[in-house]
């Protein structure tokens, strides 16, 4: 299986175009946002409630904890939300006037109650990528696109594995896009005295 497309942030603003032309677009974007800027799994946006992700007070929490059930490997990890996500965020809830606490994050157009599956959500990044015409993205391009923007950002695979769930940095290793300008940028910060 061919692996997933790193987005260029043409891309990005590819997608945004197109999910703000479309119906549920507030919902729509802050999912496509938690996989690109949080790096969540398809499946883990699917599971996340109201809870998850709004404090006792109706602010926005900064780091979400996925419980070892909820993530794939059983792996439990604290997942965090900048200051921009949790903004996007907060726009989203003040526009679910009637979330409640135990509420999906993201419900379908079945009702307030009715979570997204993993798969249902993975078809509709499919059909997402393919409408905004993004081709060669899948569900998992927001994730690898977190990954690689770090790491060109310079964060450690340690971190990047940490950040991501992953047990072994050889599994992060394969998220992380290379590409000329990385290795152009790469080579002008060496330099040796030379007479």
């Amino acid at each position: 299986m061919a692996q997933a497309k790193s987005l260029t942030q043409q891309d990005i603003n590819t997608v945004l175009a197109y999910t703000a032309s479309r119906t549920n677009a507030v919902r729509n974007r802050v999912m496509f946002l938690l996989t690109v800027l949080a790096g969540l799994r398809v499946s883990e946006v699917a599971q996340l409630t109201v809870s998850d992700v709004r404090n006792t007070d109706g602010t926005v929490k900064s780091q979400v904890f996925l419980s070892s059930e909820r993530v794939k490997h059983g792996h439990a990890r604290t997942v965090f939300l900048s200051t921009q996500l949790q903004h996007e965020i907060a726009q989203y809830l003040a526009a679910q006037d009637t979330a409640q606490d135990d509420h999906p994050l993201f419900h379908t157009l079945r009702g307030v109650r009715k979570a997204f599956t993993a798969s249902t959500l993975t078809q509709h990044f499919h059909y997402l990528y393919r409408r905004a015409r993004v081709f060669g993205a899948s569900s998992h391009s927001g994730r690898r696109t977190f990954l690689t923007n770090l790491s060109n950002s310079g964060i450690s695979v340690f971190v990047l594995a940490s950040l991501a769930g992953h047990k072994n940095i050889a599994t992060t290793q394969r998220y992380v896009t290379v590409n000329d300008e990385q290795k152009r940028r790469a080579v002008d910060c060496f330099s040796l005295q030379v007479s």
